[in-house]
């Protein structure tokens, strides 16, 4: 017991432990003992490392290989130095301890077939011609050689998703409504101002003054407007009828677009202005023009006389 009545055991857990040091990796482990330094003395033989690389994907691939690295003719192959060249490829790869599949073993067992078949006499065919032992491996050489480069022409060709890619996004389908720009006032002002200098030009020698009605001319604006298509603002106007007929013709554009009976557009500030009608035409309703000009301008009339 200590002097604070805590047992010595129980004292001794609660000291703090120091953290775990991380151990220094080994650079190598030989016989089973870990080398933490490279030693001064190290020495390694020039024949303890060998890289191969060269990988080929069967035994005609080995074979082709060897003939076109000492440029030989394929045809005239000589089969005792490609033997021996193959032979010592895969004695290599059995002392490496790389894994070699059966048909190497059965390519190796051919050439020595050949081999032995070239050294020995072969007796004379019935046609007088003999037959060379080559010829089948030779065959089977040229095969593969015409199928592998065609293999490489193909490789080398783009390929999707090798050396393109395809994106494709898809366009939103959104109904863009293209509404007319209003007409400002000051705008159709200004296209009166025109219709009234073009109407100065004109003299009349008028007998006598027909009553012009608003109510009259809002029935002929619409007819004319009866097509549906856009008309110029000015075309509207008959300036032989004087300033009283542009002001009676102005009231009229002025009641039918009050009516939604007309609709002003104009593309850009001191452009051109079209009119055109919105009045239906199916008959179902008929259109009633009221003006409160009307009184007006026949008190102006009777004024004037």
């Amino acid at each position: 017991m200590t002097q604070t009545g805590i047992p010595a055991a129980a004292a001794a857990d609660s000291t703090p432990t120091a953290p775990p040091q991380q151990q220094e990796m080994p650079l190598a482990v030989v016989h089973g003992q870990p080398v933490l330094q490279i030693p001064q003395d190290l020495y390694i033989p020039p024949d303890a490392l060998e890289v191969i690389l060269d990988a080929f994907e069967g035994p005609l691939d080995l074979l082709l290989y060897l003939i076109r690295r000492q440029n030989l003719d394929i045809l005239d192959i000589p089969v005792a130095e490609i033997t021996r060249q193959y032979v010592a490829y895969i004695n290599v790869m059995q002392d490496l301890r790389f894994e070699l599949a059966a048909e190497y073993l059965v390519m190796a067992a051919i050439l020595a077939e050949i081999k032995s078949r070239m050294l020995l006499p072969r007796p004379p065919s019935e046609e007088g011609e003999e037959e060379d032992p080559r010829a089948e491996l030779v065959r089977r050489l040229q095969e593969y050689e015409r199928f592998k480069q065609a293999a490489e022409d193909i490789d080398r060709l783009p390929r999707m998703e090798r050396d393109t890619s395809t994106v494709s996004v898809e366009i939103p389908d959104r109904a863009t409504v293209r509404l007319p720009p209003p007409v400002d006032l000051p705008e159709l002002l200004l296209a009166l101002h025109d219709v009234l200098k073009r109407a100065e030009l004109f003299t009349g020698h008028a007998i006598r003054r027909d009553a012009l009605s608003v109510r009259q001319r809002m029935g002929e604006v619409l007819g004319r407007l009866e097509d549906g298509a856009f008309h110029r603002f000015e075309s509207l106007f008959d300036a032989h009828e004087g300033k009283l007929g542009v002001v009676v013709t102005l009231l009229s554009l002025l009641e039918l677009t009050k009516e939604r009976l007309l609709e002003l557009v104009q593309e850009a500030p001191l452009a051109p202005i079209y009119v055109k009608s919105l009045a239906t035409r199916d008959g179902s309703a008929p259109v009633s023009l009221v003006s409160e000009f009307d009184e007006d301008i026949e008190d102006g009339y009777d004024g004037g006389a």
